[in-house]
């Protein structure tokens, strides 16, 4: 039996990991083997803990501890402290509705080296400073589903293990293996292009150039590994990285359209580019 905790103040030291820490202060920079992610709604607790991650405590409205978090805390330490109140306590806690009625705190994954992560693999995305959170749970969906091999994130992307968008990935941060490329902003995109070069891939940066190359291009398509670059949002990628990819890649477009949004390009990325 869960060690059932009825939250009676606000104020409780062990809440702060669900209301009062910073996206930072969770990922705990300094001490990576300390750091913390919230997953939320029980599917997306399903697959971290299917994933090998280990919870710390839950939050959850009382009606579901016996409901759709059940077969959850079966899964878990028996000891394992559930924090639990009424749904308008809870939103004051924590600023939002909880649309699925369940919080986990877990420990943060130890991340591979990108070398061990892309061997044996094809196809790899690699997020370039991509900051907004929805967009980066929205690519990681498409890579799961599209037939990617892996995804790399460059130090200055958004933390994939933030609550949302671990959210929008709908829990598939889980299952498609990812790491950083680099540990500090001055590795990207040199060395880091050269070290995936290194590594046999070939590398298609989605922009717009004077030589660009349609996405359907069959001597790219033809490649045996290569990494898909996608950039952020607004200015898309730098134009060092343009300059020493392989390729500069674009989505052909009808009525003026000039772009598309990066989640929206990636998954057309990844459907046409993937391995044969």
């Amino acid at each position: 039996m869960p060690h059932i905790v009825e939250i009676d103040s606000l104020s409780l030291p062990e809440l702060d990991v669900y209301a009062r820490l910073t996206q930072a202060q969770l990922r705990n920079r300094l001490e990576p083997e300390k750091g913390i992610f919230i997953a939320e709604s029980p599917k997306v607790i399903e697959r971290a803990l299917e994933a090998g991650c280990q919870p710390l405590s839950f939050l959850m409205e009382r009606r579901h501890i016996t409901d759709q978090a059940a077969a959850l805390l079966a899964r878990c330490d028996p000891e394992i402290s559930v924090y639990t109140g009424e749904s308008s306590l809870l939103e004051e806690l924590t600023g939002f509705q909880l649309t699925r009625g369940v919080l986990c705190a877990m420990r943060r994954p130890h991340l591979p080296s990108f070398e061990s992560l892309c061997a044996g693999a094809r196809r790899v995305a690699v997020l370039e400073n991509i900051v907004d959170s929805t967009n980066v749970g929205a690519i990681f969906r498409s890579a799961a589903a599209l037939h990617v091999d892996a995804v790399l994130v460059t130090p200055s992307c958004c933390d994939p293990l933030c609550r949302r968008a671990i959210r929008v990935s709908m829990g598939t941060v889980f299952q498609v293996p990812w790491t950083t490329i680099g540990q500090k902003a001055a590795d990207w995109p040199q060395p880091g292009l050269a070290w995936l070069n290194a590594l046999g891939f070939k590398t298609a940066a989605l922009a717009l150039s004077d030589r660009s190359v349609s996405i359907d291009d069959p001597q790219l398509m033809a490649e045996e590994k290569l990494a898909i670059i996608l950039g952020t949002e607004g200015d898309g990628l730098s134009p060092h990285t343009i300059a020493d990819c392989d390729y500069t890649v674009k989505i052909p477009m009808s009525h003026q359209v000039d772009s598309l949004n990066v989640a929206a390009a990636s998954a057309v990325a990844f459907w046409q580019l993937r391995a044969r």
